[in-house]
């Protein structure tokens, strides 16, 4: 399989306007009211496209779900940034790594929160999210198709190409931490965020230079999930820096 199919006008405007694949073909359910896909159809055309009206039937058999609205595209896999593509020249770097996420779905919300956060980048182990892309763009709300993300053999290499650059190396953890409300995160900043089930090596613990904690209004002994830790953490970031 040499291509992937994104579903949904959000998923594939965000595709023509992110520039991180090539779309190939935009298929358009027959029937569905040009004039209130001008703009769309605009942006098609833009891209060196035409968009193909095809029947009912035609899109059904090529999604996975059914939200799509009678829009789909026919795309190549993402190319991913290198390290340096994600760092901005005009203010201090907001970076995040999230490390063992499993789920496509979990991916996708905690991408829209870093878009939506003003996060610069994301960094991810080299995974094949062929047959998940679908997912993970439509739970993003296309976000995934304009946040530059990188890949990285392991969260040591890619916290020590960015210590290099001069952030502050940052991870998560529940025990000798601080709250990420009273640390200072408006200097620059590498954040290593671990899954439910694989969270933060003891050796990165040790050699990170701040590790922080989500403080907790009642007694919970447990950690939140991916998506909404790491909506939290991209919020505060937001916060402080505003």
């Amino acid at each position: 399989m040499d291509h992937v199919v994104l579903e949904g006008q959000i998923a594939v405007t965000a595709a023509l306007q992110g520039h991180v694949r090539d779309v190939l073909r935009v298929l358009v359910r027959d029937g569905r009211n040009k004039g209130k896909l001008r703009y769309f159809l605009r942006l098609v055309r833009e891209a060196g496209l035409m968009a193909e009206f095809v029947s009912s039937d035609e899109i059904d058999e090529l999604a996975t779900g059914h939200s799509h609205g009678g829009i789909l595209a026919i795309a190549t896999p993402r190319r991913f940034a290198q390290l340096s593509d994600l760092l901005p020249t005009d203010h201090a770097a907001a970076i995040i790594m999230l490390d063992g996420v499993e789920d496509p779905y979990n991916l996708g919300q905690a991408i829209r929160a870093f878009y939506a956060a003003g996060i610069d980048g994301l960094v991810l182990r080299p995974r094949v999210w062929f047959s998940a892309e679908t997912t993970i763009v439509r739970a993003s709300a296309g976000a995934s198709e304009l946040l530059p993300i990188a890949e990285a053999e392991s969260a040591e290499e890619a916290a020590e190409f960015f210590k290099q650059q001069g952030l502050q190396i940052a991870c998560t953890a529940m025990q000798d931490s601080v709250s990420l409300y009273e640390a200072d995160l408006r200097q620059g900043l590498f954040l290593l965020i671990g899954g439910a089930k694989r969270g933060v090596t003891r050796s990165f613990l040790r050699s990170a230079d701040l590790v922080l904690e989500i403080p907790y209004a009642r007694h919970f002994p447990h950690s939140l999930g991916t998506t909404a830790s790491a909506a939290m953490f991209a919020s505060e970031i937001m916060r402080q820096r505003l």
